[in-house]
């Protein structure tokens, strides 16, 4: 390359550089402006993550809420099901650390909004499809998306809140974004059997969400101020710190980006309470990685579009009531008993997960005359194993660490977690039709279901629950000793930074 070449390509990266660090000063104006404006008393960062937080939480339940549509438009059984959700979870998990380390580099705002915008395109290009491998393509750029969201609004609300009451700024998140997903899924449900100027309700539907979840994005980016900065250096040291980056050139930035992220991967790896919580997560996850056959199978069994919404909503209501009463009970419990409070909650909620399990598939009749049965099941038991994340898990995550390596400890608890739990949908599919004798040719969706897809269907759900939930409840037990010891590091870790700095 000649010189006349490089000196034209200096120019005008010089020239990108000048324009970013206008729009970056403008931005940190804009969001200054807002950084104090509260609505009813409450920040409006906070309120807009609550909003990114409704939005994922929709469109993960967007999908199986249309199941049965999407497997009669494309002629697919429950192992395809399965697998459409094990190809986003997995794609998921694979692509979480990469939000650890965009978020030691770029603030949370910006990365939220690159995620939403990512999995709102994937979620417009799913209701657009034509052909089924188009959907799995699609489902797992919706992924990768909110692989970069999750760990960061969960750090966000973990730098949010204190120790004392992180449990319930853990469990409002949860509790917001569990109305979202009652409304993605009822909505969508709702509209799957009608059609829109000539467009089948669930793709309609797809479409609907796209967009929605773009304006919260946009929002999320203009002004949603990241709490490290405002306990730390301004906005504009900020800016002229990230302009010096660009300046220093790739060649210079690249070695610091990847060495960092190793040694924060390191830290968080090495941590033996992150260590057994992804153990329990791993096993956890399961059953409700299976749950995504619900509304199936309640169709199956010959409720129609509203019934089966209905009691999707009353478990997603017990679950959304559940975890911020999870996050309550621990942070009190956690003040009496600070060591194992917070552990004791979630062995309670994980060891209620085989009752209701067993009640839920096996003793209730399967029939539509049980519907009042079924509704007041759900209930219960989302009010009750729904505690684990906020309770603990979320919560202790934020106290075994110190504050930089927040959003990387719940990136990598969702890779590891997510890579394995991903495979409890397609297995699900897997026994209904090999072991228990599901066959998608003759399960009778159209009309009034079909009882024997159902049993075969409840069967193996059961499977992927009840042994799951006990395991879960026990691997518990080990933080008992290991809990103490890290948050104890943790401290003296961040102390000795402060001192550094």
């Amino acid at each position: 390359m000649g010189n006349n070449s490089r000196s034209l390509i200096r120019s005008r990266f010089g020239g990108l550089r000048r324009s970013w660090k206008w729009w970056l000063s403008w931005r940190s104006s804009s969001s200054d402006t807002m950084k104090t404006r509260k609505i009813f008393g409450i920040s409006l960062s906070l309120i807009l993550i609550n909003m990114a937080s409704i939005m994922e939480r929709a469109d993960e339940n967007l999908l199986p809420s249309v199941y049965k549509e999407v497997s009669e438009a494309f002629n697919a059984g429950p192992t395809d099901l399965g697998y459409l959700t094990f190809i986003r979870n997995f794609v998921q998990a694979l692509s979480s650390p990469l939000a650890g380390i965009l978020v030691l580099h770029y603030d949370r705002p910006t990365v939220l909004a690159m995620g939403t915008l990512c999995w709102a395109l994937s979620t417009a290009a799913v209701g657009l499809s034509r052909h089924f491998i188009q959907v799995a393509l699609w489902r797992a750029v919706n992924g990768f998306g909110l692989a970069i969201v999750i760990p960061a609004l969960q750090s966000f609300i973990a730098d949010s809140y204190l120790d004392g009451v992180r449990g319930t700024g853990f469990g409002m998140l949860n509790f917001v974004g569990s109305a979202g997903g009652i409304g993605g899924g009822v909505v969508a449900t709702v509209m799957a059997g009608q059609e829109f100027w000539g467009i089948p309700g669930w793709r309609f539907a797809f479409v609907m969400m796209a967009l929605l979840s773009s304006l919260i994005g946009f929002l999320v980016f203009m002004f949603v101020v990241d709490p490290r900065t405002l306990n730390s250096a301004s906005r504009t040291e900020e800016i002229s710190e990230r302009d010096d980056l660009l300046e220093q050139g790739s060649a210079a930035a690249s070695p610091s980006v990847w060495m960092d992220s190793w040694l924060a991967m390191k830290a968080v790896i090495k941590v033996r309470t992150f260590q057994i919580i992804v153990l329990q997560g791993i096993v956890g996850s399961l059953p409700w990685t299976a749950m995504v056959f619900f509304t199936m199978w309640f169709e199956l069994i010959g409720f129609d579009h509203n019934m089966a919404a209905t009691l999707l909503s009353l478990f997603a209501v017990g679950c959304a009531l559940g975890s911020l009463l999870g996050g309550l009970l621990a942070d009190r419990i956690s003040v009496m008993y600070p060591h194992s409070g917070r552990i004791m909650c979630a062995q309670f909620s994980a060891f209620m997960g085989i009752p209701f399990s067993l009640i839920l598939l096996t003793a209730i009749p399967q029939s539509v005359q049980s519907w009042f049965s079924f509704g007041t099941t759900l209930f219960l038991m989302g009010l009750t194993i729904s505690w684990c994340a906020t309770c603990a898990n979320n919560p202790m995550f934020a106290e075994v660490v110190p504050v930089k390596h927040r959003t990387t400890i719940y990136a990598f608890d969702r890779a590891f977690e997510g890579s394995f739990s991903s495979l409890a949908a397609p297995v699900v599919g897997i026994l209904s039709e090999k072991i228990y004798g599901y066959n998608p040719k003759s399960a009778n969706l159209a009309s009034s279901g079909s009882s024997r897809e159902a049993f075969a269907l409840s069967r193996g759900l059961l499977s992927m629950m009840a042994v799951p939930f006990g395991l879960c409840s026990l691997f518990y037990s080990p933080l008992y000793w290991t809990f103490r010891r890290d948050r104890e590091n943790a401290r003296m870790t961040s102390l000795k930074e402060q001192e550094l700095t």
